[in-house]
């Protein structure tokens, strides 16, 4: 079997995911390989998701590492069927990976939560604004990337059009303030994510700045799987992003995403609160 020239980040969660059934059995790969039959480099190989696996692949693994959890061994046997190419890989080798890997999360998940505090929500941005932020951009890109950048956000919008997808956003009042564009492009940039927030799969809500004790200072992206053990998290980083699924870090940012929820206002107080913004500019 040929080596994948590219992994994509389910292609990876896949194999990790096999990975943990077999050490949770407590079995090495070579115990395992011996085991099952299955070469030994094959088996590394589609742990790290350079080799695809068949969906009776997947069940017999789950079945032999006595995997218990069915919900769980029936999402990886999905994972491991998908053959669709989406609309993202027209732009493989023309963008960094994981603007490509974004895009596939969201197509595949039904539930997206976040926390934003300096920036807007990209699902939520109108095509004037994503633009005055590439042209603001301090690194040298020519105009034909920055139109692909913003060609690529606003067609991964598409799936607040979904009636089974769900965006669950809280902003912080600094995001709203922070003028990344002139003042009329920031006033119309309110006024569209009130027009989204208006979407019935939509939420919006905001963390003012006078909320006593809010300690929470960092953006979160959360991304439901199937189930919860294949949820996904993205952190901003200064190379472009992090994508975290270790069992503990869920945990973490699930609490995390919880305390902003519960620390923001309510829908509609953010709606009053966003349209009193807007009205100041």
């Amino acid at each position: 079997m040929v080596a994948r020239a590219v992994i994509t980040v389910r292609q990876e969660r896949l194999g990790k995911e096999l990975r943990k059934l077999r050490e949770r059995a407590g079995l090495s790969l070579r115990e395992a390989a011996r085991a099952t039959g299955i070469n030994e480099g094959r088996l590394s190989n589609t742990e790290m998701g350079r080799f695809g696996v068949s969906a009776e692949r997947v069940r017999f693994l789950a079945a032999y590492y006595k995997a218990g959890d069915a919900t769980l061994v029936d999402a990886l046997a999905g994972m491991a069927t998908e053959r669709v190419h989406g609309w993202w890989e027209e732009y493989r080798g023309l963008l960094w990976r994981g603007f490509l890997d974004l895009a596939a999360l969201e197509h595949h998940t039904l539930y997206v939560r976040s926390f934003e505090i300096v920036d807007m929500p990209g699902l939520l941005q109108s095509a004037e604004f994503v633009r005055a932020l590439y042209a603001g951009s301090p690194s040298e890109m020519s105009e034909e990337q920055q139109e692909l950048r913003v060609e690529f956000r606003l067609r991964r919008q598409a799936v607040l059009d979904r009636d089974d997808f769900v965006c669950d956003v809280v902003i912080h009042e600094a995001a709203l303030r922070i003028r990344k564009a002139d003042r009329g492009v920031a006033g119309r940039q309110l006024l569209h994510l009130l027009e989204q927030s208006e979407r019935p799969q939509v939420s919006v809500r905001v963390v003012p700045f006078d909320r006593d004790g809010f300690r929470n200072s960092s953006p979160i992206l959360l991304l439901d799987g199937p189930v919860p053990q294949l949820d996904t998290v993205l952190l901003d980083a200064p190379h472009g992003g992090a994508f975290l699924d270790a069992e503990a870090q869920l945990v973490t940012y699930r609490r995390r995403i919880a305390e902003v929820q519960k620390a923001a206002l309510g829908v509609v107080e953010s709606r009053d609160f966003i349209h009193d913004l807007a009205r100041q500019l």
